[in-house]
């Protein structure tokens, strides 16, 4: 079955940097678009980021753009965020997704939870 596990949350001071991990299985990793998505306290789904199956297109929200960088090794069946310059905003329970815009029943992971906090 699909199955996506999300790592390298964790608390950090603002400016600081985190990079998320996204590991896949169960599926074809390679023929599909992956997004970020991040769900703040109190406050609706998010989403982030995407890349397509190949890697080389990108989106990101505009909040985040300059700042985070999505990527995948399809070899390695993972997908990774880059997160440089973290405000307290970006706090949130982030979880990788498949497809490009995930809905409410695309498969997605736990997530892993980032707190930028001082």
């Amino acid at each position: 079955q699909v199955q996506l596990v999300e790592s390298g949350g964790g608390m950090v001071q603002p400016g600081g940097s985190l990079r998320l991990s996204c590991a896949a299985s169960g599926f074809t990793f390679s023929i599909w678009d992956m997004a970020w998505v991040r769900q703040a306290p109190g406050k609706g789904p998010e989403w982030v980021s995407f890349i397509n199956s190949g890697g080389g297109t990108t989106g990101y929200t505009d909040s985040v753009k300059g700042r985070f960088t999505i990527s995948r090794d399809n070899a390695r069946n993972t997908m990774y965020l880059q997160m440089n310059s973290l405000t307290p905003e970006d706090t949130a329970l982030y979880y990788c997704a498949r497809g490009r815009f995930p809905n409410a029943n695309s498969p997605k992971g736990r997530g892993t939870q980032v707190t930028v906090s001082s």
